[in-house]
């Protein structure tokens, strides 16, 4: 009996001690599997969700969101960044546009050198829950982990409008946000 209760405590000890976790102060780490805290250069925190076939910014359901998955060394991303900002600035209460590095522990002044370079005037998310993020989308996409950027999806309502891969017209992302806006 008294090997059973001291057995009994070790994997109780055992199991507390192994639940820590050494980023108990991570926002990510509090949060459900359909939740990701993407943090900005600027330190603001966006919250997406994940819902059943898309993903929606948490307090802003009914805008559509553009998440565009980039890297900082690639020309199309490049050439996209002041495209995506002229958008984001035409349907500015309709849109918002969150730029999501696939560069992992990219550091924020990549960032805002990007953003300066290229006129991105839109959140850029350098966080460690990109990655988790990136596959997300890229599952829900069904188009496997390796794949172009960029690649923006777009949603509206939590529910996929439409998404690009490789260089877009600036014109193909407009018709179709003023589809998704009834328009």
């Amino acid at each position: 009996m008294l090997k059973k209760s001291i057995l009994s405590l070790s994997v109780a000890i055992g199991l507390f001690f192994t639940a820590c976790s050494k980023n108990d102060n991570d926002a990510n780490a509090l949060l459900s599997t359909n939740e990701f805290v993407l943090k900005e250069i600027s330190g603001k925190e966006y919250v997406v969700t994940k819902l059943d076939n898309g993903f929606a910014l948490k307090d802003q359901k009914e805008k559509i969101v553009i998440l565009d998955i980039f890297a900082t060394w690639c020309p199309p991303c490049q050439a996209e960044a002041s495209h995506l900002t002229k958008l984001q600035e035409k349907y500015k209460d309709n849109l918002t546009v969150i730029g999501i590095s696939v560069e992992d522990d990219i550091n924020s002044t990549k960032l805002q050198k990007f953003r300066t370079e290229y006129n991105a005037q839109y959140p850029l998310a350098g966080s460690s829950e990109n990655r988790r993020i990136i596959n997300a989308v890229a599952t829900t996409l069904n188009i496997g982990r390796n794949f172009g950027i960029p690649l923006m999806a777009m949603y509206k309502n939590g529910k996929l409008v439409n998404y690009y891969q490789g260089a877009t017209e600036e014109e193909f992302i407009e018709s179709d946000i003023q589809r998704a806006l009834g328009k």
